[in-house]
């Protein structure tokens, strides 16, 4: 899964990253994404760590936001 391989790179606690990880699997499951060795999933587990790098804390907020930014509808 991108997010675990991103994420092992982030200097992180426990908390921040399940909270990351939530955000990208409710981003996943939202946008219907399956195939978790999609090169969409790596840009969305990115996006995902960005909007959380810039203080967004709640996963929702997080998803929303990466599937507004990415252009998903």
């Amino acid at each position: 899964m991108p997010i675990y391989r991103l994420l092992q790179n982030v200097p992180m606690g426990p908390e921040e990253i399940t909270r990351l990880t939530t955000a990208y699997e409710e981003t996943l499951r939202t946008i219907g994404l399956v195939d978790r060795n999609d090169p969409i999933a790596e840009m969305i587990a990115k996006k995902v760590i960005e909007i959380g790098q810039r203080g967004v804390q709640d996963p929702t907020q997080i998803s929303e936001l990466t599937i507004k930014e990415m252009g998903f509808s």
